[in-house]
């Protein structure tokens, strides 16, 4: 058996195939018909992935706590503060189940602060990676950090009833008790 070479090393046709406009995978070549098959298996495997690996943040883009809202779908606009005091203002929010919110964040203080939308196992496990990682950099909906006197926004959907944490995951924020937590009543 002809072992298998990379495909750049040989012309993918040979001169007969070429003239005679003959497919690879009809060809008689073992070697020639193994990597066209390759190839193929190779392809479909990456397209299974990238259909299947959806965000981040677990795979497809609704989570326990909901899912990136769009902006034409914005019920409400509510500004939440974020101090050096370690607390956000205000801290205890209210939405109805299927509302939309913009959520406009700034930061009145003179510290880096964020607010990462989470569920509490959610947030534990961010906060263990912003005590490993504090310079920590969010592409994510749900999440923004901020630095001195800049704001931004979320804009998220909340599709489950119950209640959904915020927290500033910086390091030593959460401990000084900067969460809050939005209540996601039935409509």
């Amino acid at each position: 058996m002809t072992p298998l070479t990379p495909y750049h090393s040989q012309p993918p046709f040979s001169a007969k195939q070429r003239n005679q406009k003959v497919s690879p995978m009809k060809s008689s070549n073992p070697t020639q018909c193994a990597r066209s098959a390759a190839i193929i298996a190779a392809f479909l495997a990456t397209s299974a992935t990238a259909f299947a690996s959806g965000n981040h943040a677990g795979g497809h883009d609704e989570s326990p706590i909901g899912k990136p809202g769009i902006s034409s779908k914005v019920k409400r606009t509510i500004t939440v503060e974020m101090a050096d005091n370690m607390r956000y203002s205000p801290s205890d929010i209210q939405v109805k189940k299927g509302e939309t919110v913009r959520f406009i964040v700034k930061n009145v203080g003179k510290v880096r602060h964020e607010l990462s939308l989470g569920t509490p196992d959610e947030l534990a496990e961010h906060l263990e990676q912003m005590k490993k990682f504090p310079g920590m950099e969010h592409d994510e909906p749900s999440k923004i950090t901020l630095d001195p006197g800049k704001h931004g926004e979320i804009l998220w959907q909340f599709t489950e009833p119950g209640a959904v944490h915020f927290a500033c995951l910086m390091p030593g924020h959460y401990e000084a008790g900067m969460k809050g937590q939005v209540t996601v009543v039935k409509k």
